[in-house]
């Protein structure tokens, strides 16, 4: 044999020695056949050892011969494959155990690979048992007793080398079965067809396909199957066997497969003839058996007339040589294929491996702590504040800005007018004094829900009339403004308990998602879960503190009071002048006039006529003024020419609340907010790390125990990282494989 036929299939035996075909599509030949179709004696020529013969179903489970060539002496060990766990489920990794010591005697063979199948049939024993205790071993396999398993996806492999032993990989698969006997399982005949199916399915299996001459080739079902996947014959070569039990007669009908007329195969069809069981009672060697082989072939009418070109395709030797060429080609063009998909293998290997949650750490109170260190620390960054948009900060300013436009619009809506009972409202323009500070919303801005009454100045007057008691005339009581102001104080409360609660709901999911983030990698959840219930706790606690602030502040706003009395004084004399205006336009519409002097109102109204229209110019009005003698007037003492108003008095409690009111809604909109950051953003901050250490009993001295049960992970976890771990190495021993080999 070559030596590159020779290195090629030395590496698909180290590879499949690695286990990598459980991942990868190694070549391979699969030899198939029904029950009885002589396929035990053609391994046996092949292998040059002895399998287990018994009535009935020999292979049991699958049984892989690597056979390579040495100058040493002849050697085989056997291990057990497991791709199933004992409940028959695929465990979806492969796992070698040896099963025994090195075999040096051909004639131990056939006991230990009998033992074997037995340890694979009964998963439920110690494999060990069936070595080491003779008794056990023989009542399992002796008559009238039966194996837990009828038959089993695991495989018995045997490893052969020596310097009679050819170089060939193969794997001997239980026989079709056509029917079951009495007390037999209908379900074995799916089982064997579904275990067969899973070899000869993959595109790199050469099938090896056994049919016994002595059965009519329509009846042999392995022939369909291997048809079924591979149709047009390209994978599959086709063995012949029991030659020698051929009807008289029907010989032609087979020269026909040899001669790939019928059926034609690419590696066409071969023949063999091995020795019958009175042969083997014989002791025959396989020398001898070979020598009457070729004897048949040589001696036996109709094989000893075929045409010279297709001898060759007659003899177990040429069947070996043509097994070789085929399976070293193969390999040989899959390399390349094999090595890349190795590589991409074990790049995503690695990445789910990284994709899972860190393994239980050495010393797990350790990791607890500096898990929790590192959560505290991210808290505290975040609460003092993130430069993005999601940022708490950022996500609190909203509400901010909703409680501050809603504390503005609980405003008293006050008209320096009369009620009107019948006919149109009146509207009311924003005070422009406000337009700067107020982003330009005035009194006339949209209501809150509920809405605000209207406020008309005789509702005022009257009001202010009815609480007179001991006021001197022109004085009124100081109940009427403080009542306004309390009606306007009252409604504070509502937005600012609603905006505790959204920036409690805020901080709740960033702390949230801050746990998830710093914890939920660590054992199965548990420790995450803990500590999202200390933290949500915590921050109700916080909670009920800042809504408890609120509760005093909203107290302390009801009863009037400030020493901000330079504003006050400010927007109360704005507001009044604004009034007064509104109330002097007004009435100029309405062409009520009684409340100005007759003489200066005429001689006023007269010369605005002369001037040729009502000019708003205020210095058209002051030089109007002069020329009727009032001589060195300013804008400001306009108001003083007029007649005293009526509702004068009520127009000074409006302006007196409306001033208070802004005054009081601005310190409002900050100690809201700042009470709430104080007493929950910054309190759900406050000595978390000693919180969490205590309330999770890290002081304990159970605490390392307690810690251990935190970092255990899930089974699932456990068992897919057993599962990729044991994968990357299977496929690392398989790069190391390839390497050797370039």
């Amino acid at each position: 044999m070559s030596q590159t036929r020779r290195r090629m299939l030395d590496l698909v035996n180290g590879l499949h020695s690695t286990g990598v075909q459980v991942d990868i599509d190694l070549p391979q030949i699969a030899v198939i056949g029904n029950q009885s179709a002589g396929k035990s004696s053609l391994i046996e020529s092949i292998s040059g050892i002895t399998l287990p013969r018994a009535a009935g179903t020999c292979t049991r489970c699958p049984t892989e011969c690597r056979l390579s060539h040495s100058t040493s002496p002849w050697k085989c060990v056997v291990s057990l494959r497991f791709t199933t766990d004992s409940r028959g489920q695929p465990s979806g990794q492969s796992h070698n155990e040896p099963f025994g010591p090195v075999i040096y005697d051909k004639k131990e063979v056939e006991d230990r690979i009998r033992r074997a199948q037995l340890a694979i049939l009964n998963p439920d024993w110690s494999p060990a048992s069936f070595l080491d205790d003779d008794e056990l071993g023989t009542a399992l396999g002796g008559p009238g007793k039966t194996s837990s398993l009828t038959f089993s996806v695991n495989c018995v492999s045997l490893a052969i080398s020596g310097p009679d032993v050819a170089d060939l990989s193969f794997v001997d698969l239980p026989g079709l079965i056509a029917s079951v006997g009495r007390g037999g399982n209908s379900g074995d005949i799916k089982l064997v067809e579904g275990l067969v199916t899973s070899y000869i399915k993959k595109e790199n299996c050469i099938i090896l396909l056994t049919v016994a001459c002595e059965t009519d080739f329509e009846n042999q079902g392995a022939h369909q199957l291997a048809k079924q996947f591979d149709s047009e014959g390209k994978r599959t070569i086709g063995v012949l066997t029991k030659p020698d039990r051929i009807p008289t007669g029907e010989e032609s009908s087979w020269l026909q497969f040899i001669r790939n007329e019928k059926e034609p195969l690419e590696n066409n069809w071969f023949c063999v003839k091995q020795p019958s069981s009175n042969d083997l009672k014989q002791n025959w060697t396989w020398e001898q058996a070979r020598k009457k082989e070729d004897e048949f072939f040589s001696s036996t009418v109709p094989w000893n007339e075929l045409e010279a070109m297709y001898t060759r395709y007659l003899r177990t030797g040429n069947l070996l040589e043509r097994l070789s060429g085929v399976l070293s080609d193969l390999i040989a063009k899959r390399l390349p294929e094999i090595q890349q998909e190795i590589e991409g293998m074990v790049a995503k290997t690695r990445q789910q491996i990284a994709l899972l949650p860190k393994p239980p750490p050495q010393n797990a109170l350790n990791e607890v702590a500096k898990l929790i260190k590192d959560f505290d620390a991210d808290m505290r960054r975040h609460i003092e504040g993130v430069p993005y948009k999601e940022g708490i900060v950022q996500q609190i300013r909203v509400p901010c800005d909703r409680f501050r436009r809603d504390i503005r619009r609980t405003a008293p809506e006050f008209r320096p007018f009369e009620e009107p009972h019948l006919g149109k409202q009146k509207t009311l323009a924003a005070p422009e004094f406000l337009q700067h500070e107020e982003e330009g919303r005035g009194d006339n801005e949209d209501q809150v829900e509920g809405g605000n009454r209207l406020i008309y100045v005789d509702e005022v007057h009257q009001r202010m009339q009815d609480s007179r008691s001991r006021e001197l005339p022109g004085h009124f009581s100081y109940v009427v403004p403080r009542e306004y102001i309390k009606e306007a104080v009252a409604k504070w409360e509502r937005p600012a308990i609603w905006l505790c609660e959204e920036v409690y709901v805020i901080l709740t999911e960033l702390m949230k998602g801050l746990v998830h983030q710093h914890f939920s990698t660590f054992g199965q959840g548990m420790l995450e879960h803990q500590i999202r219930l200390i933290i949500h706790e915590h921050l109700g606690d916080c909670l009920c503190a800042a809504k408890h602030k609120i509760d005093w502040l909203m107290k302390i706003q009801a009863n009037p009071f400030t020493l901000n009395n330079h504003y006050l004084s400010d927007y109360k004399e704005k507001f009044l002048t604004y009034y007064r205006q509104v109330r002097q336009d007004s009435s100029t519409k309405d062409k009520d006039l009684g409340m100005v002097s007759a003489g200066l109102a005429s001689g006023f109204l007269g010369a605005l006529r002369l001037k040729g229209g009502e000019s708003s110019d205020m210095t058209d009005a002051l030089s109007l003024l002069a020329g009727l003698g009032f001589q060195g007037l300013k804008p400001e003492d306009l108001a003083k020419l007029f007649a005293k108003d009526a509702m004068e008095p009520a127009l000074e409690i409006m302006a007196t609340v409306r001033a208070y009111f802004q005054v009081a809604y601005k310190r409002v909109v900050d100690n809201v907010p700042m009470a709430i950051d104080y007493e929950l953003v910054r309190g759900g901050e406050q000595d978390v790390f000693q919180l969490l250490w205590t309330r999770l009993g890290l002081d304990s001295s159970s605490a390392h125990q307690m810690c251990e049960d935190y970092a255990q992970e899930a089974s699932q976890v456990a068992d897919r990282r057993e599962e990729l771990n044991k994968k990357l190495e299977r496929l690392n021993q398989a790069t190391r494989r390839l390497v050797n080999v370039q």
